[in-house]
Order: C-alpha cells, then structure tokens, then sequence
C-alpha cells in the first residue's frame, strides 16, 4: 500500500487459502477482475482468527470485506469422509494443516463484525456457494441454515462470481446501501418475511427442512431445478422471521470475457514469503496447466459442479489459450511439458445441444445418463482443432490431458479422430477416467452412464492404443458406499475388478458435502427426483465393509473381506477356486499367482486397467 501511494483500500479479501496469484485460484481471479475495475484491494490470507490484529493490519476498507474459505470447503480440507482429521492442507504454505478454522466463511465474518460491526461484507467462493440454503453438513450431522444467516453477512455471492462482484462493488462505489443491493444474479440477500418478492419458486422452509426429510428432499431438487441461467427463477426459503432470496444465476462469461479474465496480469506464483517452507503444494499441481472452458453438462450426482459453475459450458478462444502456453514456455521451471488443457470436463467445447442457447438446460433431466439424449451434439473437432494447435508451439514436447474426460460423451461422437489423437499425444502412460462402479442400479443413484459404455470405451482405447504401439492403462476412479450401493452391489464390483484384473491404489468412500443431489440422498434416504427410497450405508462399519471389498487382496482387510462376504450371503467366494475372492487357508494363492487371505505382498502390484494377454 505504501509502495501504491494508498493511504486505504476500497476492499479487503479475506481467504482461508495461501496467495497463489494464478488463474486455476478463484481468490486471485475476482482479485484481480476487481483491480482491473479500478478498485484498490488487499489480501488477507489465512489470518489468525483468534486476534482482531490481523483483520485490522490494512485498516478499515472503504467499500467492504469478501471473504472466502479458499478453493475448497474447509471441512473437506480439514477431514476425511471417516471424519479423520487430515495431516495435510495442500492449499497452505509447506503443506501445514491447520492454518485456517473449521466452517472458514462463518468465523472470519464473526471476527469482522466484533472488529468493523457495520461494515459490509459479501461472501462468496465454494464453502458459501454450496451453503447457500439450509443444507445437511455431514461432520455435525444435522441440517444447518444457510451460511448468510450464520455468517451474518451482507450479501452472498455464488457460482462464478466476475459479474456479480464488478456489480456489487460499483453500486457500492457509487453510494448505494448494501442492504438495498437485491437484484443482482448470481447473488442471494436476506429480508423480512413481509419483504418477500412475490415472483420465483419458494422451497421448504429451514424449520420444514430441519423436521421433515422428504420436505429436505423436495427442497433439494427445487434448488438443482432452477440453476439455469436462461430458465432459472429466483427461489425463495423462509429462515424463521427472515427470507433467504437466491436471486437467477448469473449471466456466464462470454468468450471474450473469459479471455479477458485469463488475460489479466498474474503472478503464476505463490508469494514470496512461502519460499522457505517449501511453498504451496496445490500450486504445483496446476503451475503449468491451462484451464479453456468451465461448467459441466455431466451433471453427476455426486458433484458439486452444477450448482456451483452451472451446467452450461462457457469456452475461451483458441487465441487465448495459445497465449498462454506460449506464456508458460517463458515461465521459469517449465520443461516442455504442459499438463493439461482442461477445465471441469476437458472435452467439453461447446454446449450440449442448440436448444439449451435459447431455452436452457432441461429440467430434471441428465444430458448423458442413463443414455445419451437424442438432442446431443457430441463434437470434438473445436477441440482437437485447439489441440493441434497447440502442439505445435515452440518449445511444447508434450500437452497431457489429466482432467475429466468424459468418456461417454467420447464414444457418442462418431468421429473417431479425437479419440486417436488422445491416445497418440495426450495420455501420459495412464488415462484417468471416472466409471465410479460397474452395477447400473447405483449407476442410476449417481447419474452416470450404464456400465456397458465404459467396458465398450476401455475396449477401443487398447485397441487404438495397441494401433499406435504404446503400452497405456487406464486409471479408473471408482466410489464405494454411494447412497444406492449395497454390501451386494460391492461384491458384483470386487468381482468386476479380480475379472478385469485392476488394482485400484486408492478407493474413494461417498463423501456428503453440501449442495449435491447425492447429499440429500445420503440425508433423507430418498431419491429427490422420485421420493422413492434408497438404501444407504451410513455406519462406518458398513462402509469399511464395502471399501474393503475393493481392496479384497491386501492382507490387512482380509477379516472385512470375510465378513462381508458371509454378511452379502457370497460364501462361494470363499475359498482357492479362480473365482474366489478370498482364501480360506493361509499361504494358498489364486492361480493369477495373487496372495490372497496371507501377509505376504503380490510379486506384482498391478494398479491399472490393463488388456488381457495371450496366454503362452
């Protein structure tokens, strides 16, 4: 500030990550959209909550306090989905837990009112995104109000927040009361009950929510229904004497805007002060990645995406992103290698279809599952285009694709020069892909494709990689305990697994975070979209059970694996026959030569999806 000749700033934001000034942080881009625009501001990063020093280090701000948890939820940075504290925060310098307070978004505004009781302050960022009505929060396990109410807060701001926050800050600037800001999109305020707009949809309220699951579930899906910004109305929940008003989302950045964001002068580094701990661990992760378009038409259940970015995909010109590469080819430590241009689906460049331009994304409905809509455009040249492209600066060895691919969507495109030249150029020895399990019953609960279409994808992708003489696996993320799978549903996948002969490392237990679709589920044991019941393993036992049985060759799980064997009814598993999963004698191995039921390791530790060989 002295450097600036700033004797105030007109706001400060607070933020429960480290300062990484670098597009793939959403802290740094609505920073640097605001500097763009004129306004002075400061960052306030990962304050000590305890003491009002550090909210008052750069004084009172003229205009306000946005405050943000970080890139992610801070119960998710801090906890596991066993609700085990994590030893790591890969969003703080060195890597050290602990650095900011459970429910971020709610303590920091506390500490701001005790410090400035009148000062405005707006909320915005993933943790307040997802909050943002009454919602269930898994580590207290009870349902909480909306974030504005318990944060005391001005003004929310969700989603993509460019738009919303340029506007805010403006009227701001320009005198208006923040209290009498209620009609930007992409935002949500609190007013009387006697104040409530009379257009919109109204949701359960948080007392109906709090009492009633099927009222929770109803509420949930009104909420999904309207995030569209072409359809979407505002939507109305009653918080006691108070009226939570989430007004349409907002308007999605145009390609030229979303150039303009990336174009804004970065950093691409985190700050200077965090050089002697080693740095920030998340920064490493996308350092020398390019982000070319945002939302997701997937709409898995599980995710959090739709309710936050929106189902409607927003891209940046190809220019664009070829100055960028070309950038990171002059940015120190860069050795040729980008490692992906991507986004939260990377093969995603245009809409799903031409209808959802005038009319929106449709209501209730998955463009992909269970089975492709008859509407969709799956089309990859836009993007393969960019990806020739690129390969052909100077200076670029090699551009990976380590986001999302979605490979249903790939094999609805009839064209097959996509997927060759992703096998060709773009796989780093592993492709991650994301089937998430094999039973098409809890496919359904989860809102993906059928596992026909995954076993057809692995399929074509050996074939093509065999045609180009690469020895390449497949990654595949897979999800036990999601709300819909039983103990019998984790055999049938354990099955699929010994068949298929793939060893995942790392199997990821449901996690109930807030705002998704599958969250409700796991609350209210019932499907939002029918009311019909769905069998959930809530108990950490049940879910040990079901993790295990993904994992049914280590030794250590062996006694789980047992019991949730008898416990399914599957005693045929049991046993030294090939079909078995596990022995029912110490030191007897399969006869892939897998050690099943001993202590000792496999000879070979097989973490991919590999094809099949030949017998000798």
């Amino acid at each position: 500030m002295t450097e600036r000749g700033w004797d105030s700033v007109d706001f400060v934001y607070v933020s429960g990550d480290a300062y990484v000034d670098h597009p793939s942080f959403g802290a740094s881009i609505i920073t640097r959209v605001l500097e763009n625009e004129g306004f002075r501001v400061a960052f306030l990063s990962q304050p000590n909550w305890n003491t009002n020093a550090d909210f008052i280090q750069f004084g009172k701000p003229e205009l306000g306090f946005l405050v943000s948890s970080g890139n992610i939820d801070s119960m998710v940075a801090h906890y596991t989905a066993a609700k085990k504290k994590r030893s790591e925060d890969a969003y703080t310098p060195g890597g050290i837990a602990g650095k900011r307070p459970d429910y971020a978004v709610e303590v920091y505004c506390r500490k701001i009112r005790e410090t400035y009781p009148d000062i405005p302050i707006i909320i915005g960022g993933l943790e307040a995104s997802l909050r943002r009505f009454a919602h269930y929060d898994y580590w207290k396990d009870q349902v909480l109000p909306s974030i504005l109410v318990s944060s005391t807060a001005d003004i929310l701001s969700y989603g993509m927040g460019e738009h919303s926050i340029v506007e805010i800050a403006v009227r701001l600037r320009n005198g208006e009361a923040v209290h009498t800001i209620r009609d930007v999109r992409g935002t949500c305020y609190l007013c009387p009950t006697s104040e409530t707009p009379y257009i919109g949809a109204e949701c359960p309220s948080y007392d109906n929510v709090c009492n009633n699951k099927k009222e929770y579930a109803i509420a949930a899906r009104i909420q999904q229904d309207e995030q569209d910004h072409v359809r979407g109305k505002l939507i109305k929940q009653k918080h006691g004497k108070m009226m939570l008003v989430q007004n349409p989302p907002a308007l999605p950045l145009t390609t030229q805007e979303m150039d303009e964001v990336y174009s804004l002068p970065y950093m691409r580094a985190w700050h200077p002060s965090y050089d002697a701990l080693g740095g920030v661990p998340g920064f490493q992760e996308v350092q020398f990645s390019v982000t070319h378009n945002r939302g997701c038409f997937g709409g898995c259940n599980f995710c959090s995406l739709a309710f936050h970015q929106g189902r409607f995909i927003s891209t940046r010109s190809h220019e664009s992103v070829l100055r960028e590469i070309e950038l990171l080819t002059k940015q120190n430590g860069f050795k040729g290698y980008v490692h992906d241009i991507g986004g939260p689906t990377a093969n995603f460049r245009q809409p799903s279809c031409e209808l959802q331009i005038e009319k929106g994304l449709c209501k209730g409905k998955k463009c992909l599952a269970p089975t492709p809509c008859p509407n969709l455009k799956a089309d990859h040249s836009d993007y393969l285009d960019l990806l020739e492209k690129a390969r052909k600066i100077p200076g670029v060895k090699k551009i990976f694709i380590r986001s999302g691919i979605r490979f249903d969507y790939l094999m609805a495109d009839r064209d097959d020069r996509f997927f060759k030249t992703l096998v060709e150029h773009h796989v780093s020895g592993q492709l991650k892909v994301a089937p998430e399990h094999i039973c098409d019953s809890v496919l359904d609960k989860m809102g993906k494709p059928h596992s026909d279409v995954f076993k057809a994808f692995a399929k074509k992708y050996f074939r093509l990689t065999a045609q180009v003489g690469k020895e390449q696996y497949l990654v595949p993320y897979l999800m036990s305990s999601h709300p819909g799978c039983t103990l019998q549903d984790a055999v049938e996948l354990a099955l699929f697994l010994k068949k298929e002969r793939m060893r995942p490392e790392q199997v990821q237990d449901f996690y109930p975070t807030p705002g998704t679709i599958s969250t409700a589920m796991f609350y209210t044991e019932l499907d939002p979209y029918t009311l019909e019941k769905v069998y959930v393993a809530k108990d950490a036992h049940d879910k040990a059970l079901q993790r295990a049985l993904l994992n049914y060759w280590v030794p250590e799980k062996r006694m789980l694996v047992l019991e949730a064997l008898k416990k399914a009814g599957r005693l045929d598993l049991i046993g030294n026959a090939p079909n078995c999963l596990v022995a029912d004698v110490h030191h007897r191995t399969d006869s892939r030569g897998s050690t099943q039921g001993t202590n000792r390791k496999p000879s070979k530790k097989v973490n991919h999806y590999a094809p099949k060989k030949k017998k000798l």
